[in-house]
């Protein structure tokens, strides 16, 4: 999973897209490509700023890149776009793009637009780096690897428990503490539960 490229662009309803500022991550590529790379997710970027809709997120796919979109249009008028690699998921993508411009807007004045040359906006390049890992765009991608990472330890736990080959089943049976109600119950269960394993 890999970001290329982030950027910021004045997206006016009508007429051509400015980039009002870029990062991008172009390392994956050799020193001689990194100049037509560049110039390739720069057209990229403002084909598909231009041809979606203000208050529109869509993903476009090219070869094998996606650039996601978000045309916030407003009063800004701003659009967000992210070129990544296929694999980089759809909601962290869309996530990032949002707090984006949340920041930009919120640190860039809007009278500075109309000259993009004297636009500073540094934490572009903290993004672009900092999100190369979705997980750090999207807090329900993070608390989801968090519940496998738990889950296996749960499996694990169980499993050194059970010393030499004891089987939970034949612990049960063996119980004397458990009722005949309890008994029931586990069977049930795991009878219920065999028709949705999953590994």
């Amino acid at each position: 999973m890999k970001i290329y490229s982030i950027s910021v662009l004045l997206a006016p309803p009508s007429g051509s897209c400015a980039v009002l500022s870029t990062a991008s991550d172009l390392s994956s590529f050799s020193f001689y490509q990194r100049g037509s790379v560049a110039e390739f997710m720069t057209f990229f970027t403002k084909t598909v700023a231009e041809r979606t809709a203000q208050t529109q997120r869509q993903s476009i796919q090219e070869n094998s890149y996606t650039a996601h979109v978000y045309n916030r249009g407003g009063a800004e008028q701003l659009a967000g776009v992210i070129i990544t690699d296929q694999e980089y998921p759809v909601r962290p993508a869309f996530s990032l793009l949002t707090k984006l411009l949340d920041d930009f807007t919120a640190k860039v004045p809007q009278s500075s637009f109309k000259n993009p040359g004297s636009i500073s906006f540094p934490d572009i390049n903290t993004y672009i780096q900092k999100y190369q890992d979705p997980r750090q765009a999207d807090t329900i991608m993070r608390v989801q690897q968090e519940l496998d990472e738990t889950k296996i330890v749960l499996h694990k736990t169980i499993e050194s428990v059970l010393q030499r080959g004891e089987k939970l089943d034949n612990l049960v049976e063996r119980s004397e503490a458990l009722s005949a109600h309890s008994k029931a119950f586990y069977k049930t269960a795991k009878k219920q539960n065999s028709c949705c394993v999953i590994m």
